[in-house]
């Protein structure tokens, strides 16, 4: 807090600074969509609009594409699913890459994907206004640059492609600024290399803890989890075979309560009982718990045999947090280095976007369930909200380029002298600074 009231301090007496405040804003024409975020989401939808013969305009807060992959995510991150069920429209995966790719290497495919339909997105702005201006009939976007200057793009199309990761959701636990030890999100934690013989906590049992956990024991650290709500851990392969593939093929011939039931009993016979390790799983089936919450399985790749062997300890709920010490919901009390959230995201598109028909206010996420909730009124889109990964924004990347093809072209001259435009912006940079 100290360093912000530095801050607000050397801008209030800081005569540029008040300059750049005064001046009113740049205003930009773009006569194709404006996406916000060049996210997995953001990069489907405007290279499905460039096959379909339509520019876009790509905004993006951050200093390249898909930021939170590049900048916000651990050393040993894999893709979960199998690689076909991660491509985004019109380019697969290059043969050579595993089934289960690296982190680096999605980040490469994603970055030879933006170059391969030219998509160069404005970096570092971030929309602080969209609003639809009912008079002229267009949609005013507004963006704060890394030095405070403002810039309105006015548009006919507007694609929120910010998605269900924009922000970390960090909760509220009495006690946080006494405990003295480290406290992180798992957007800033890299590896477990720094952890090394210390006790940590990690909260939150979905496939990013569970990772966490993996991670922490191969560093020699002393991984504890919370698990405060029922789960469902599945195998990530049956017989050789991903169980995500092998479930959406079961799907094409039996119902969700049959394969669910089926899903059940192979992950007891390979897995044994999980609710013996503190592990309960949910009344409903891992797919209709998926389609009726949109909680995803955790795909196991080892960290449960390290809580049956005791590597990793089960804990319940936290009530408060003391110096090192965290005590829990039974009552009992353990001392730790460190604390880790692996409690998630949430979506940011209430704090920019104003409108109140398409987008919940309390979750932001659309008001319809999937596969209805990507086109709005207006000229509004939403695309990467279906809590079923990258195949799902795919689908609605698809879905928003046809309907715009559809629905209104933008003049020949107009789109040319845009195209022309954008191709003299720089391309992104191979990689983060």
């Amino acid at each position: 807090m100290d360093c912000f009231r530095e801050i607000e301090g050397k801008q209030a007496h800081d005569p540029l600074f008040h300059k750049m405040m005064n001046r009113p804003p740049r205003r930009v024409s773009v006569p194709g969509p404006v996406i916000v975020g060049a996210g997995p989401s953001g990069l489907a939808v405007a290279a499905c609009l460039r096959e379909k013969g339509f520019p876009s305009l790509v905004i993006e807060r951050s200093s390249c594409i898909a930021s939170l992959w590049q900048l916000k995510t651990y050393d040993r991150l894999r893709l979960h699913l199998p690689k076909q069920f991660c491509e985004l429209p019109h380019m697969g995966f290059p043969s050579e890459f595993p089934t289960y790719p690296t982190k680096e290497q999605f980040i490469d495919y994603l970055e030879k994907y933006a170059r391969k339909f030219e998509i160069r997105p404005r970096f570092n702005e971030t929309v602080s206004h969209a609003e639809y201006d009912e008079v002229s009939g267009i949609w005013r976007v507004k963006t704060v640059g890394k030095r405070l200057e403002e810039t309105e793009y006015m548009c006919r199309w507007l694609v929120a492609a910010t998605g269900e990761n924009a922000e970390a959701v960090v909760p509220e636990i009495d006690g946080m600024v006494e405990f003295g030890g480290d406290i992180r999100h798992t957007s800033y934690y890299k590896s477990g290399k720094e952890f090394t013989g210390k006790k940590v906590l990690v909260v939150g049992c979905g496939n990013s803890g569970m990772e966490v956990c993996l991670d922490l024991c191969n560093h020699n650290a002393s991984p504890s989890i919370v698990v405060r709500d029922t789960v469902h851990v599945l195998p990530r392969e049956i017989l050789g075979k991903s169980t995500f593939g092998l479930s959406m093929w079961l799907l094409k011939w039996l119902p969700m309560r049959l394969v669910d039931r089926f899903l059940l009993v192979v992950s007891r016979l390979m897995l044994g009982d999980t609710a013996r390790f503190g592990l309960d799983r949910p009344e409903m089936g891992p797919l209709e718990h998926k389609n009726r919450f949109g909680k995803t399985p955790v795909l196991d790749v080892g960290t449960l045999a390290k809580i049956k062997s005791g590597d990793v300890k089960v804990c319940p709920g936290i009530k408060k947090l003391k110096r090192h010490t965290v005590e829990f919901l039974d009552g009992k009390m353990e001392n730790f280095d460190a604390i880790i959230f692996a409690t998630g995201y949430k979506s940011n598109v209430p704090s920019w976007l104003k409108e109140g028909d398409m987008f919940s206010e309390e979750d932001g996420f659309p008001k319809r369930p999937f596969p209805d909730g990507w086109k709005g009124e207006r000229g509004l889109y939403a695309v990467g909200f279906t809590k079923r990964g990258i195949l799902g924004a795919s689908m609605d990347a698809k879905r928003i380029a046809e309907h715009i093809k559809c629905n209104g072209r933008c003049g020949n001259e107009e789109a040319a002298s845009y195209d022309q435009h954008l191709r003299s912006v720089p391309l992104m940079k191979s990689s983060s600074p």
